[in-house]
């Protein structure tokens, strides 16, 4: 009886109603953020690890290589199961992965076991965030692009938070201090458990009270349009990723060679591109809600290219500026691009957003790579000449058909059911 109690206390008694459910985004946003704080720790591990253990950079690169493979590639799946077969105490399960996976990789004495390990936690990984985008989405109240944007923003500062974290407790106190994140991996756990009680209750109250989910949507785009939209939005997310990705591994090395920096002030400054990053995030969602989220991905990643190019030519000040309104502009984008995917397939929200998701992990991890390998062939500078030009690639976000019905589709709506 006390174990039912307590499990009652833990799941709330959720209500439902028809607008903005906020407390359930911040929900959203907090198990966001502590999972991907628990994802960022390993590769902020790899130093230990290779010390420890010997490992050669090819054996790091097949950690990396086998954590991305699960924690992404795996999402579109994972997420087409979701919509198929909702399960509201996915995430929770999810999160058990995790808490598994970390454990094993605290005591992982082999190379085989730490491969093991953090597939776990990529499996974990890949669970959560098409799920998680799908109460986002139920949670909204029609402000889809604020819901993600503060969805996301947890995630962003899970992901900073994480090698900060790793840094003051794994490094000092070696690989068996990882195991002190379970901690964290059981927070959350607990915290998605509330979050599934929700879920579930929504969804019954969904079959009780049937809403349209096509309501506001632009219906008359074909099959083939949305297709290409899709593929308009890969090219946008494979710019913003592998601009971002360049600045966020090398930007501290593009100030010490260029400037002669101190270390701890080229990762202040990269702090002050993290913390525009974060503010762009939410403040996308909320323009995204207001103008057209075709306007604000538009925006967000062309708007960005004059400070992109001018960067690598200027002085430390005007860098630091540059860096700050690239950074701020860019990350209003992705919040937009996922509700925009989702809007377009409104029945396969899970599976878009798992696609959408596993290309940010995917494209970033290439993009570090691909710019590590120039770097080494050219010089650091070069690399951010050359990353400049990614947000050209904005340009052709305006192919992109509205998927918000314009005053005009409204006008005519209105005339035939008249």
């Amino acid at each position: 009886m006390k174990l039912k109690s307590i499990s009652n206390k833990i799941k709330g008694n959720p209500t439902m109603t028809e607008g903005t459910v906020y407390s359930i985004l911040v929900i959203c946003g907090i198990s966001h953020f502590l999972n991907d704080m628990i994802q960022s720790i390993i590769p902020s591990i790899y130093p230990i690890l290779k010390d420890k253990f010997d490992f050669s950079f090819a054996q790091i690169g097949i950690i990396t290589l086998v954590f991305q493979m699960t924690s992404s590639i795996l999402q579109p799946f994972t997420g087409l199961y979701a919509d198929k077969h909702p399960r509201p105490y996915a995430l929770s399960i999810g999160m058990c992965f995790t808490l598994t996976g970390l454990l094993v990789l605290a005591f992982a004495e082999y190379y085989w076991a730490i491969l093991i390990a953090v597939s776990v936690v990529g499996f974990g990984s890949s669970v959560f965030h098409p799920t998680a985008s799908r109460v986002t989405q139920l949670a909204s109240g029609g402000k889809k692009s604020l819901a993600q944007s503060i969805f996301q923003v947890g995630g962003n500062g899970g992901s900073a938070l994480g090698p900060l974290l790793a840094a003051l407790i794994v490094l000092p106190y070696g690989q068996h201090s990882i195991s002190w994140f379970a901690i964290a991996a059981m927070l959350a756990a607990l915290i998605m458990v509330r979050l599934g009680a929700w879920y579930k209750a929504k969804l019954q109250y969904v079959v009780n009270h049937p809403q349209k989910t096509t309501v506001g949507l632009n219906n008359n785009i074909s099959k083939r349009a949305k297709y290409g939209a899709l593929a308009i939005l890969i090219l946008l997310v494979f710019s913003k990723y592998f601009y971002t990705s360049c600045i966020t591994s090398y930007f501290t090395f593009f100030l010490i060679d260029k400037f002669g920096v101190s270390v701890k002030a080229s990762q202040l400054f990269l702090f002050v591109f993290l913390a525009a990053f974060a503010i762009g995030t939410v403040a996308g969602g909320m323009l995204g809600d207001k103008f057209g989220r075709k306007y604000v991905i538009w925006f967000s990643i062309l708007g960005a290219a004059p400070f992109a190019l001018a960067m690598p030519y200027v002085n430390l000040t005007w860098t630091i500026i540059c860096c700050f309104l690239s950074g701020l502009i860019i990350a209003s984008a992705f919040s937009s691009i996922v509700v925009y995917a989702t809007d377009l397939m409104p029945d396969k929200v899970g599976m878009i957003a798992g696609i959408f998701f596993g290309l940010m992990f995917g494209l970033g991890g290439l993009g570090s790579a691909f710019f590590g390998w120039l770097a080494d062939k050219t010089s650091i500078e070069y690399i951010f000449q050359v990353s400049s030009l990614l947000p050209l690639l904005g340009i052709i976000a305006g192919f992109l058909p509205n998927t918000q019905k314009t005053k005009n589709i409204v006008a005519k709506d209105t005339v035939k059911k008249g």
